[in-house]
């Protein structure tokens, strides 16, 4: 059963509601503000909308209750012809089947959107124009390939073969090579609207107004059926419980979102005794789900505003014109809600907000895997199973190679270590140093018997030189030959027998030996000069 008071109108509701006939609709003035439905602080402008308001594209909307009934269906008279019943897993995979094989090898040129790099090395991305889109899945080995990283905007020519992934039944293009084409269409519209909008000052930080820091009322400009209005609630009664919230129903995706976010911020501005801020509020999506925010008018009625607003749109890492020119920009809407309830902010309330993030980030991936649970059947688990066995027994493989390097890296460098120290230790044995030594000392003695040979020799030959020059000029070998040297008795040589008398005693030497002699007479015998 549906609860009324507490939930705000869901979109099938909504809808159901548009298409209920009317009887007369309600005259209002511009001057009489439209009537206010108060939920607990939460406010919805109810307003006569042309457009219709479509719920975000992350959050479908709940399916209508079905009614059960006990009672057995009457037979019909005539039986059913024979139909083929398939099972989901038997269709999808014959879809599968055929599909690729009809298309094979094919390549197709569009707009990366969407662009989400996974921790595992593969990318996932959606291929667009301005008709359709494709996801492509790009696995870690192609992309290891790519001499460019992907990304939002880019245009690019993808080479592939199309595939059903049977967990979502989803179409989806296997692709292999990747060229660029350079930037798509929407990136590039983006950044010329950007570049013209910078040039008129629109994006100046001296114009941006700074936030109440005790608003009484926020203006919320969002989808009421969405997850976003939900988070922000959470947040403001977590963080300020008497914060009173108006919300302005409107179309965040499409066409008509820019005109829908324009008409709520015009009637904000006309009701300012309402609310004391604006929120622009969406959940994340890819660029051409966000283009509406890019709008080149929606940026002005932003800039005129005369309240202060807040862009709270996608997640932390998309950007729009409108967060640009906003006064504020949110990297989500639960963190808009922290920003206008900053003056509130304790640090207790700082460690509930992250317990509550942790505690929903646990329920969404418990809910993932417990979806993921229902959908798998006994043989992919067996599957499952044995490739994540065979993935453990490669990895001990491996394991067990590097495990058998390691262990002969550390013996071979403490066998080579030990190696060069017995090497130095048998260098510097005392028996190899005194062999070595007796080596140069054998060597030193031979060289000094050289050299002391060699010397001889050569004293020797100086020698029997000198000797003969000597020989030859020495007076005692003209004594051998008959001659003598006659001295008198103090040692002097006679020269002349003028120089003795007869009587005195003389010595004479001779070759061989000396003799003693008197003279008896002297004769002095002049010669001739010639």
């Amino acid at each position: 059963m549906f609860e009324k008071e507490e939930n705000p109108p869901t979109l099938a509701s909504l809808r159901a509601r548009g298409r209920k006939p009317r009887s007369a609709k309600r005259s209002a003035t511009p001057s009489d503000p439209p009537p206010l439905l108060s939920q607990t602080g939460l406010l919805f402008v109810q307003e006569e909308v042309q457009h219709e308001i479509k719920d975000e594209p992350s959050r479908p909307a709940p399916a209508a209750p079905l009614e059960i009934s006990s009672r057995q269906p009457k037979p019909t008279p005539a039986s059913p012809p024979e139909r083929r019943i398939w099972t989901v897993r038997a269709l999808v995979t014959d879809i599968r089947q055929q599909v690729e094989t009809t298309y094979t090898d094919i390549w197709v040129e569009g707009e990366i959107s969407n662009c989400r790099p996974a921790p595992s090395g593969h990318i996932y991305l959606t291929l667009k124009d301005g008709e359709a889109q494709l996801p492509v899945v790009l696995f870690r080995r192609q992309a290891q390939l790519l001499r460019f990283r992907p990304a939002d905007g880019l245009a690019v020519l993808v080479r592939g073969r199309i595939s059903v992934y049977e967990s979502r039944g989803q179409l989806q293009l296997i692709a292999e090579t990747m060229e660029p084409r350079g930037a798509g269409s929407l990136q590039l519209a983006f950044e010329q609207l950007k570049a013209r909008l910078l040039a008129e000052g629109l994006f100046d930080a001296d114009r941006k107004r700074p936030l109440p820091a005790f608003p009484r009322c926020v203006g919320i400009i969002t989808s009421p059926s969405g997850a976003v209005i939900r988070d922000i609630v959470t947040v403001v009664r977590r963080r300020h419980a008497r914060l009173h919230l108006l919300v302005y129903p409107a179309t965040m995706q499409g066409s008509s979102s820019p005109g829908s976010v324009a008409a709520g911020i015009r009637w904000f501005n006309k009701h300012p005794s309402l609310v004391d801020v604006i929120v622009l509020a969406r959940g994340g999506g890819s660029m051409e789900d966000l283009a509406g925010f890019n709008d080149e008018s929606l940026a002005r009625i932003i800039a005129a505003s005369e309240l202060p607003i807040v862009s709270a749109i996608g997640h932390e890492t998309d950007f729009t014109i409108a967060d640009f020119v906003a006064d504020l920009r949110a990297p989500t809407p639960s963190a808009a809600a922290e920003l206008v309830t900053a003056a509130q902010h304790r640090i207790e309330e700082r460690i509930h907000t992250l317990e509550a993030r942790v505690h929903r980030a646990g329920r969404f991936h418990l809910m993932h895997a417990r979806q993921r649970y229902s959908r798998l059947s006994a043989e992919s688990v067996l599957i499952r199973l044995r490739d994540a066995v065979d993935r453990r027994d490669q990895r001990i493989d491996e394991l067990r190679l590097r495990l058998e390097a390691a262990g002969t890296r550390c013996l071979r460098t403490p066998a080579h270590r030990l190696s060069v120290l017995s090497e130095r230790f048998r260098r510097q044995a005392p028996s190899v140093r005194i062999a070595a030594t007796q080596r140069r000392l054998q060597q030193a003695a031979e060289r000094l018997q050289r050299v002391a040979t060699q010397t001889i020799a050569t004293r020797q030959t100086r020698l029997n030189r000198a000797s003969a020059r000597l020989e030859a000029l020495s007076p005692v070998a003209v004594l051998s030959r008959g001659y003598a040297l006659i001295y008198t008795q103090g040692g002097t040589l006679l020269r002349s027998a003028a120089d003795t008398a007869p009587g005195q005693t003389i010595r004479a030497r001779l070759g061989k030996g000396t003799l003693e002699a008197q003279v008896t007479a002297t004769k002095v015998t002049e010669t001739r000069n010639s």
